[in-house]
């Protein structure tokens, strides 16, 4: 198994450069930008249809009154998608470019949604749009939109293919001129692509997308589908890369394309059958986070005989239960470790299945609502799937079958570090042991409480930053950065020290970044640093990234952390 850890981890620098592609990288952005929109639309979803698995039906009137904000939100997805992805990847390419030449992200945007209705709206014959793929079955469509323009782009300004204005001209007005051929290009483009597919296949290019992925869609719901799409995850993440950022980008479309399917067979009294959803991804597959990690800070709690299992397993309980679980990742570890290989694979892959058994032969309404992430899984689940009896049955079965399959490997794991806490070695004496097998000591390290003890004003007297320093702590999603941005504050507040900190998601900080003095990046998105580098140093701001335990260890030790922004600025 150790070998096989090797044999991965010696792949980890080409799986972090794929992490790091700007396509992929734009659409989740993208789709992050879009969230508001996706969470606003499923309050109205869960009004309109949870009632009817209780039998009971709104009125017509009603019912149409409910569905009026979700079609004009969630129904035109995919055109304000196309508008926040084309303007993710600008943002990415302004990185490489001059400060004094940059891409436009507002007219980058306008073009993007512009050529996206070209491609994917046909008028009304009374007026108006078709919309049948303005919403989630146009993304595909969105992002074509969105990479042919800001390429368009990209070639024009680094070119200077632009109309040149007068110096007395003003800035703003320049800018409109400077905008126009990238803009008539770009959508001339996308424009041709429409007529030429239009003349050939009859139909629209979004229609024509989703005609020809249709087999591959099919094939992704099947079992080997969903065991090599949803085992990613959990492989990615084990070897320290965020596997949703390879994964969620190449899968995003149908996930939510398939929500509104659901739905749409639901009010047509039909069977909700698209297993490949948004709530799979979050609830069934990482319920507590990637890895269904849920139960096993219980397990830690509650099975194991090693003080320091258990006292991780009572650290790592709560933020897991929103699916927050990089403290009990990192520090058990559960990443890199031998022992948890199998169950950290297997258990999200035997969730799927599961709830594809559900799906296919017991008839359960798969997801159609989509809800936030930090949902607890077994309540996602209800939620997700509009209260069906069946649900509550799903979520107790697989609560109980990942507690099967972690259970025997904890049990082992905990002998192990039972046995070194009882020999008595000298805690160097441990670490050294230890690191010859996966280091476990680095779990040690969250549960030392350095440097805590003292009176609050000898402590602060440690700290020397005396000017206000705002920090920005990132991560993916914005889970997992607000527990360090937090641990600051607290620290920040007792010891009478001028930082304050505040948590973010990749990819959605760039309006934000002049406001701060030093950026922090969580180990999740630790990859990104040189990207992220070059962003920061323009606006002179230091950037410092963490490992998985140095993380962990600093949201548990406030004081620690003060040290740590102190140490990037000395």
């Amino acid at each position: 198994m150790n070998k096989l850890i090797g044999l991965i981890e010696k792949g980890k620098p080409f799986f972090e450069k794929i992490s790091r592609n700007i396509y992929l990288r734009a659409i989740r952005d993208g789709f992050i930008a879009g969230m508001p929109v996706i969470l606003f639309s499923s309050i109205f979803i869960l009004i309109a249809y949870v009632p009817n698995s209780w039998g009971f039906h709104w009125s017509k009137d009603i019912e149409t009154f409910l569905m009026t904000p979700y079609n004009y939100s969630m129904g035109i997805l995919a055109f304000f998608v196309g508008g926040t992805t084309a303007k993710a990847l600008t943002d990415s390419i302004n990185r490489s470019l001059p400060a004094t030449n940059q891409i436009n992200f507002l007219s980058t945007m306008l073009a993007s949604m512009v050529g996206f209705l070209l491609m994917a709206a046909e008028p009304a014959q009374e007026g108006g749009f078709l919309t049948a793929f303005m919403g989630t079955k146009g993304l595909l469509t969105a992002f074509i939109a969105a990479f042919v323009t800001v390429n368009v782009y990209k070639v024009c300004v680094k070119n200077n293919v632009t109309i040149r204005m007068p110096d007395e001209v003003p800035p703003n007005i320049s800018q409109v001129f400077k905008d126009l051929i990238p803009f008539t290009v770009s959508v001339l483009i996308l424009y041709a692509f429409e007529l030429l597919v239009k003349g050939t296949l009859g139909v629209t290019v979004a229609e024509s997308i989703g005609t020809l992925l249709a087999p591959l869609f099919s094939a992704a719901d099947g079992y080997l589908g969903i065991t090599l799409i949803f085992g990613a995850y959990a492989f990615f993440w084990f070897v320290g890369i965020h596997g949703p950022s390879i994964v969620e980008p190449a899968i995003a479309a149908i996930t939510y394309a398939n929500v509104d399917a659901n739905l749409a067979l639901i009010q047509a009294g039909q069977h909700a059958d698209k297993v490949i959803t948004s709530g799979t991804q979050m609830f069934i597959v990482t319920m507590g986070g990637t890895g269904a990690t849920l139960i096993v800070p219980f397990l830690f709690m509650w099975i194991c005989k090693s003080e320091r299992n258990r006292a991780i397993g009572r650290a790592s309980v709560v933020p897991t239960f929103f699916g927050v679980n990089e403290p009990i990742l990192f520090g058990a570890p559960i990443v890199l470790n031998p022992i948890f290989f199998i169950p950290f694979i297997f258990a999200p892959i035997a969730n799927v299945w599961i709830f594809k058994f559900f799906v296919d032969t017991l008839n359960m309404n798969s997801f159609s609502a989509n809800l936030p992430w930090v949902t607890p899984g077994p309540l996602g689940i209800v939620l997700g799937t509009n209260f069906q009896l069946l649900s509550f049955v799903l979520a107790a079965l697989l609560v109980l079958v990942d507690v099967i399959i972690y259970y025997p490997f904890v049990k082992v794991y905990d002998e192990q570090i039972l046995e070194e806490e009882r020999s008595g070695n000298s805690n160097d004496a441990l670490k050294e042991k230890v690191a010859a097998n996966f280091n476990t000591a680095k779990a040690d390290a969250i549960l030392e409480k350095a440097g805590a003890e003292g009176v609050a004003e000898e402590a602060a007297n440690q700290h020397t930053i005396t000017e206000e320093t705002n920090v920005l702590v990132l991560c993916a999603g914005g889970g997992t950065s607000g527990l360090l941005a937090n641990a600051l504050n607290k620290a920040a507040a007792e010891y009478k020290v001028p930082v304050k900190a505040a948590a973010g998601g990749y990819g959605a900080h760039r309006e934000m970044l002049p406001e701060f003095d030093l950026v922090i990046l969580a180990p999740q998105v630790a990859s990104n640093f040189e990207d992220m580098k070059a962003e920061t140093d323009k606006l002179g701001i230091k950037l410092a990234k963490t490992e998985g335990a140095q993380y962990i260890k600093l949201t548990r030790d406030g004081q620690g952390a003060l040290k740590f922004v102190q140490e990037q600025f000395d």
